[in-house]
C-alpha cells in the first residue's frame, strides 16, 4: 500500500495534476483500495489537517503581505535601500537584495517578494545594462529570502508539523537568512566588477534619512511581530493579526496608497492564495495520515538508523532529497509530507528539531528559484520577459551559493540555534 500511494503521487504530478489534488487523489485511492479506514475518514482528516489554532496565522499574513505591497511599500524600500548601497559597485543588483530583504521580513512569501520588488527593479537593472538573464535570476534568488527571513509560512507549518515553538522557528532564521543575504551581496559585487557595472550617485546623509523616514513604518513591522511574539505580549497567530491591522493602517490612512476600490482585489487575492495554500495543507496532512497508517516513517527510521551510522550521511543524503523534493513539490507540501519521516532520524542523530527545521527551509526555498517548477522563476520570467530555458541556465550560480550557506548551516548549528537560546 505504500508503494501504491507513492506511485500514484509521483505519477499524478508527472501528468501535471495540482498538487493538492494529487495529494489528496492519491491518499483516497489508496484508502479505498486497501480498506484502511472508512472513506468517511478522508473528508473528516481534510478538515482536521486545517483545524488548527497555529494555522490561522497563514491567512493573516498573506493578507498583511497583500496590503504591504499595495500599500506603497515597496518603492518606499527599495528608495531607501538605494540610498545605503545603490552607489557601490552593483549597486543596483545588491539594492534588489536589501529590499528583498526588507520585504520578505514583511510578506513572509518568496513569490510576492519576487513581484513587488522585481516589478521596480528588473526593468531598472536590464535599462542599467544588466544582463536580463543575471537580472531576473538575482530577484529570483532574492525573493527566496521571504520563505527564511521570519514571519515566514514555511517557518509555521514546521512548527506545526514538527510540534515547535514557532517563535523559535522564527527568530532561527534570522542569522541564516543574513548569511545568505551577505553571500547575494558579495556575488552581486564581483559580478558586477568584472562586466563593469556601476553603482548610482552616492546618496547624502540627509537622503538616507529621508528615505529612511518614509520606509520606517514597514521596517519597523517585523520588529513590531517579533518583539511582541519574545516579549510574551501576544502569540504567534495574534501577531498576524497585529500585522494585518497594521499593514491596513499604514497603506489606508498614513501612505493612502490603498483604496477602497483597491482594497476588494487585495482581499480577493489573498482569498485565492489562501485557498490554495490551505488545500495543499489539507491534502498533505490527510496523505501523512496515512503514511502514519501504514507505518512508514517508523519503517524508513529503522531502516535508516541501522544501515547509516554517521550523522554526517544522514544530514548530506536528507538534503540531496530535501533540494530533490522542493524542485518539485511545493514547500508547504514538502514540509508536511517528510517532517514526520526525516525528523525522528534527525533526533535521534542528535540534531535540533529547530536546526533541523531550518535546515529543511533553506532547501525548500532554493527549490523556489531551482528549475523544473521554481515559483519564483516564472515570476521573474513575466517580469523580464526571458524564457525559462534561459533563465534556468542564469540562476545556477545563485544555486551554487545557496548550496554553499545550506553546507554551513548544515555543519554550523550555532548559526540556527543561537538566538532561540539567549
Amino acid at each position: 500500500m505504500a508503494i501504491l500511494l507513492f506511485l500514484l503521487l509521483i505519477s499524478l504530478f508527472l501528468i501535471g495534476v495540482p498538487i493538492a489534488f494529487s495529494l489528496g487523489l492519491a491518499s483516497a485511492v489508496t484508502v479505498w483500495h486497501g480498506d484502511l479506514m472508512p472513506m468517511v475518514v478522508v473528508a473528516q482528516q481534510l478538515i482536521a489537517s486545517v483545524n488548527s489554532f497555529p494555522l490561522m496565522a497563514i491567512p493573516f499574513f498573506i493578507l498583511a503581505g497583500y496590503l504591504m505591497q499595495g500599500g506603497g511599500i515597496s518603492e518606499r524600500l527599495v528608495d531607501f535601500s538605494n540610498t545605503l548601497v545603490g552607489s557601490m559597485t552593483g549597486g543596483l543588483a545588491m539594492v534588489a537584495i536589501v529590499t528583498s530583504l526588507f520585504f520578505a521580513a514583511i510578506s513572509g512569501s518568496g513569490a510576492a517578494t519576487t513581484a513587488a520588488i522585481g516589478s521596480i527593479l528588473i526593468p531598472a537593472m536590464l535599462a542599467k545594462g544588466y544582463p536580463g538573464g543575471y537580472a531576473s535570476a538575482n530577484q529570483a534568488a532574492s525573493g527566496a529570502l521571504g520563505v527564511i527571513i521570519p514571519p515566514s509560512i514555511p517557518l509555521i507549518l514546521y512548527g506545526i508539523a514538527a510540534n515547535v515553538s514557532v517563535g523559535d522557528m522564527f527568530i532561527a532564521g534570522i542569522l541564516p537568512g543574513i548569511l545568505v543575504t551577505l553571500s547575494l551581496l558579495v556575488f552581486a559585487y564581483f559580478f558586477a566588477k568584472a562586466n563593469g557595472l556601476g553603482g548610482n550617485e552616492k546618496s547624502s546623509w540627509a537622503d538616507v534619512l529621508r528615505a529612511g523616514r518614509k520606509a520606517i513604518l514597514a521596517i519597523l513591522m517585523p520588529v513590531i511581530i517579533l518583539g511582541g511574539i519574545y516579549g510574551g505580549i501576544f502569540t504567534p497567530t495574534e501577531a498576524a493579526v497585529i500585522a494585518v491591522v497594521y499593514s491596513f493602517l499604514v497603506g489606508f490612512v498614513i501612505y493612502r496608497e490603498i483604496k477602497l476600490s483597491s482594497l476588494v482585489d487585495i482581499l480577493k487575492q489573498s482569498a485565492v492564495t489562501t485557498a490554495v495554500v490551505l488545500s495543499i495543507i489539507a491534502a498533505a496532512g490527510l496523505y501523512g495520515r496515512i503514511l502514519q497508517r501504514l507505518r512508514v516513517p517508523n519503517t524508513i527510521s529503522e531502516y535508516v538508523m541501522s544501515t547509516i551510522d554517521s550523522p554526517l550521511l544522514f544530514i548530506i543524503l536528507a538534503n540531496i532529497l530535501l533540494l530533490m523534493a522542493g524542485m518539485f513539490i511545493e514547500a508547504a507540501a514538502a514540509i508536511l509530507i517528510f517532517v514526520p519521516i526525516l525528523l525522528p532520524i534527525a533526533i535521534g542523530f542528535g540534531f535540533d528539531p529547530v536546526h533541523f527545521g531550518i535546515i529543511m527551509v533553506v532547501n525548500l526555498a532554493m527549490g523556489m528559484f531551482t528549475p523544473p517548477v521554481g515559483l519564483n522563476l516564472f515570476v521573474a520570467s513575466q517580469i523580464s520577459h526571458i524564457g525559462i530555458a534561459r533563465l534556468s541556465w542564469a540562476v545556477l550560480p545563485f544555486v551554487g551559493i545557496v548550496l554553499i550557506n545550506l553546507l554551513l548551516i548544515s555543519l554550523l548549528p550555532f548559526l540556527s540555534t543561537w538566538l532561540p537560546s539567549l
